[in-house]
């Protein structure tokens, strides 16, 4: 497993029946997590002391009962600096077991004695698009909400990388790959995190397993003739990190050369001393 372990402004407290215990800054919030199907004893006081709890309604969805939790605040992750938002379905705008992955990203550009441009889809609010700016990369940033898009641009500039070469893009992910191929554009990086499901803008309906074979393949094609790395992560039930890892082996390496390894993202929970599995990431890089 590939933890998140060097946070300071977060912390999995706890998890149990269905939920998580998180600290993130200085406030505590309850949200639900079906990997948290054990039933052990709440032990922690910060179960009743949390300042915010998402529950889920049996209708379907849910909703958050904040108390006087701020809008907004933000924490650090080492050079990093993300605004954290409660908002619809459980979500905070960051998830922290990508930190792991963030790692990689830095040392592996920092690392490449080159300049590197990284093209970040499915880039959601920008942690791996800030991530790589930080380490010196250009970077191209699509996600299909523009919401999410200019909450990247906040983070980028609370973490200082306002000015650097980043593009921002609102578009189907799907329909920009297609049309950087035929604009003949080259990436020396991918990362990717594509949604479990969802639909394109011509109703084109997108189920991960269904379609990430011909997705992965389309990329492929955005490399450069010397690639750095591909990063695909998963958040799918069913869809195993090894699977992934075929996938990234089967399209990358006879082509560019280079190995993938794979492995479920986790978290630290402090309680118990276990780990919380939060997902699953494949890294392709070239070389041995």
């Amino acid at each position: 497993m590939w933890l998140s372990d060097k946070w300071k402004d977060f912390e999995l407290i706890d998890c149990s029946g269905g939920e998580k215990l998180e600290r993130w800054g200085e406030h505590i919030l309850i949200r639900p997590d079906p990997q948290a199907i054990w039933k052990t004893p709440r032990t922690s006081p910060a179960w009743r002391a949390a300042e915010a709890r998402y529950s889920r309604s049996r209708a379907g969805g849910g909703s958050w009962d904040k108390g006087a939790l701020p809008e907004s605040w933000q924490v650090r992750y080492g050079e990093l600096t993300f605004k954290v938002r409660p908002m619809n379905f459980k979500h905070t705008g960051l998830f922290p077991e990508q930190a792991v992955n963030w790692d990689y990203i830095m040392r592996a550009i920092a690392s490449a004695g080159r300049h590197i441009s990284v093209l970040n889809l499915f880039g959601y609010t920008g942690a791996a698009t800030v991530a790589a700016a930080k380490a010196g990369a250009s970077v191209c940033h699509v996600d299909a909400a523009k919401g999410m898009v200019a909450w990247g641009k906040e983070n980028a500039a609370a973490s200082g990388v306002a000015d650097r070469p980043i593009r921002w893009i609102v578009d189907d992910c799907v329909k920009f790959v297609e049309r950087e191929l035929r604009r003949g554009h080259k990436y020396d990086a991918i990362i990717m995190d594509p949604p479990s499901y969802g639909r394109g803008p011509g109703g084109e309906v997108w189920k991960l397993e269904n379609s990430i074979w011909d997705f992965v393949s389309l990329t492929a094609g955005l490399l450069s003739s010397d690639p750095l790395f591909v990063i695909i992560n998963s958040y799918t039930t069913g869809l195993s990190a090894s699977s992934v890892k075929y996938i990234a082996d089967s399209v990358f390496t006879p082509r560019f050369g280079g190995h993938s390894e794979c492995g479920e993202l986790g978290l630290p929970v402090s309680v118990s001393g276990l780990a919380l599995p939060c997902g699953a990431a494949c890294r392709w890089e070239a070389g041995t």
